[in-house]
């Protein structure tokens, strides 16, 4: 007899664990960054447009492979009768699986730093950089280098985590801790966003978000915009497929696509009104930055500078902890669906046994940081070959080529080979309504693939990643 497959326990539980799959670290601190260099109001409003164009018909594209398919990602296309489209399923897969190796890593830098500000935030106020080497094993001064023990061990409890929520199954574990997890990261955000806006001077930092500065706009911007927009959705990553394979036919996944990508917006906005208010009030315009080297060494110098910043430094780090749970958990879930699923092996060791090689190959990404002189090959057409430090060639790996690619076929496999019409039939089961074909069949055909296709190309061509 076949295992009846997992479904969600309710709407909510759904849209929440989905949004918190799309809700990462780059909304958090990577958007305030790319909103500040793309002019405030003028970069906001261009990514408020480009959401609806892009990112909707994309996620809705692999909700509804997932529901039609009511497979992981690798078998989906061959039960929809498109088998020379598997290589798209085995692309995004290995995607989530890289991804996860240093995803869950900095994961564990985040966990640490959450415990570092309740614990001994003077020692990170006192030399900002040098805490944040000493944590990836590196001496700046003496340049002395050693096991990052504390940065593996923190590692581990994130993966640790992660897999004990993952065992629980579908509705017991992901949706429940999402039911938890999202509401309270909003929490959080409301709380930061009141104290980052009420900071003296953090009015000029509110002003400059609402300004609309054409002139910081270029073709450049557009890209960075389109890109983040692209990425912050989880899309090519195996996430949306594998969530939309747990949804029962009654669902309106249009309507649960909107108010995703709505909740996942929304945090970004709120992010850039938290992070640059409070810089400018505390370090200055200048001091706005992106990245992890922002997020872990900068942000030291805004939550020094701010009444109440022991607090306050807590409670974002514990905001990018659950921001970095709930992509984890989601990327994890998608690669446990095929090798249960496909295999037939138990969910339990199967989510150890994968957390256990995961830790272990992202350990190179975290020694690669700072500790050891460990190096990836990397080619583009502006740069020739290069060998990048090991981390940095996985993410380019990942960001630049293998995530647009799946991207692109996945936009391919519905827009010319399943077909818009056959998606829309299975957007119409359970009597939903879906009056948007024309517009959908067109931004899938021809919209999503060419901007996925300059994305790649510039990728390539400059040796630049604009996620």
């Amino acid at each position: 007899m076949e295992k009846q497959r997992a479904q969600w326990g309710s709407k909510l539980g759904f849209i929440l664990a989905a949004a918190g799959s799309a809700v990462g670290l780059g909304n958090i601190w990577k958007f305030p960054g790319k909103a500040f260099e793309g002019g405030g109001g003028a970069f906001l409003l261009l990514y408020l447009i480009i959401v609806p164009l892009i990112g909707m018909p994309a996620m809705l594209s692999e909700l509804t492979i997932g529901r039609a398919s009511q497979s992981n990602v690798v078998d989906a296309f061959g039960k929809l009768g498109h088998k020379k489209y598997t290589w798209v399923g085995w692309l995004s897969w290995l995607v989530a699986f890289l991804i996860t190796c240093y995803y869950s890593h900095v994961g564990g830098w985040v966990l640490r730093y959450a415990v570092s500000y309740a614990t001994q935030s003077r020692a990170v106020y006192a030399d900002p950089l040098g805490y944040f080497y000493a944590l990836l094993g590196f001496d700046p001064v003496s340049g002395a280098t050693w096991l990052p023990v504390t940065a593996l061990a923190f590692a581990a409890v994130f993966l640790a985590i992660c897999a004990f929520i993952i065992i629980q199954g579908v509705q017991g574990g992901i949706e429940k801790f999402n039911k938890i997890g999202m509401p309270a990261l909003f929490v959080m955000l409301l709380i930061l966003l009141v104290r980052s806006v009420t900071l003296p001077g953090g009015m000029e930092g509110v002003r400059y978000m609402l300004s609309l500065d054409f002139s910081k706009l270029s073709f450049h911007t557009l890209l960075t915009a389109l890109s983040q927009a692209f990425y912050s959705l989880s899309l090519g990553m195996a996430i949306m497929v594998t969530y939309g394979s747990y949804l029962p036919e009654t669902e309106d996944m249009p309507k649960n696509t909107l108010l995703i990508c709505v909740m996942d917006t929304l945090v970004a906005v709120i992010a850039g009104f938290i992070v640059v208010p409070a810089v400018f009030a505390t370090l200055g315009p200048d001091g706005v930055g992106k990245g992890g080297g922002f997020a872990f060494v900068s942000l030291a110098g805004v939550f020094e500078r701010m009444p109440g910043g022991v607090l306050f430094g807590m409670m974002f780090y514990l905001l990018l902890l659950f921001a970095a749970l709930t992509s984890t958990i989601s990327l994890i879930e998608g690669i446990v669906a095929f090798l249960t699923e496909r295999l037939n092996w138990s969910r339990t060791p199967t989510t150890i046994g994968l957390c256990a090689v995961l830790f272990l190959i992202g350990c190179l990404y975290t020694c690669s940081q700072a500790a050891f002189p460990l190096h990836g090959v990397w080619f583009d057409f502006a740069n020739g070959v290069t060998f990048p430090g090991f981390g940095d060639a996985m993410e380019f790996l990942t960001d630049r080529v293998m995530i647009p690619i799946a991207a692109l076929g996945t936009c391919i496999f519905v827009g010319w080979s399943w077909t818009p019409e056959k998606a829309a039939e299975e957007i119409h089961r359970g009597g939903v309504r879906f009056g948007l074909l024309k517009l959908y069949s067109f931004l899938v055909r021809f919209v999503l693939p060419a901007a996925i296709a300059v994305i790649f190309a510039v990728s390539l061509f400059t040796g630049t990643t604009l996620s």
